[in-house]
């Protein structure tokens, strides 16, 4: 059996949560003063997620890259992945904040989304 320490993150109480597991089973959680301590934890050991937050080349454009982000956290294993995806891409100026670079990347269901308005380079 494993014993891990985590501080919560969820809400402004930041708890210090103990959690003993085995290998896919958590035996037990203390240290949470809600559910979202408990929630956050048994997520962080059975299926840990995370934002993804990165560039990708802009062609023709005002600047050569435009900062993007997932739509929603991502399982953290498929994060080299997913980077590897996005390494293949390119995109075509004007660039709006917002606009889907990719759609359901990798099929996560989480979409790339610029976060930057990239401009046509004016020649």
């Amino acid at each position: 059996m494993l014993t891990k320490r985590y501080v919560c993150i969820i809400c402004p109480n930041s708890c210090e949560i103990e959690v003993e597991y085995s290998e896919d089973k958590i035996n037990r959680i203390s240290g949470n003063m809600c559910e979202k301590g408990e929630e956050y934890v048994k997520k962080e050991i059975l299926c840990p997620e995370r934002g993804l937050t990165t560039t990708i080349k802009v062609k023709n454009g005002s600047l050569p890259l435009v900062s993007v982000k997932t739509s929603k956290a991502i399982p953290k294993e498929m994060m080299m992945k997913i980077m590897d995806e996005i390494s293949n891409v390119e995109v075509e100026a004007p660039i709006k904040i917002g606009n889907v670079i990719i759609k359901n990347v990798l099929n996560t269901e989480a979409d790339i989304i610029a976060t930057k308005n990239i401009n046509k380079k004016v020649k």
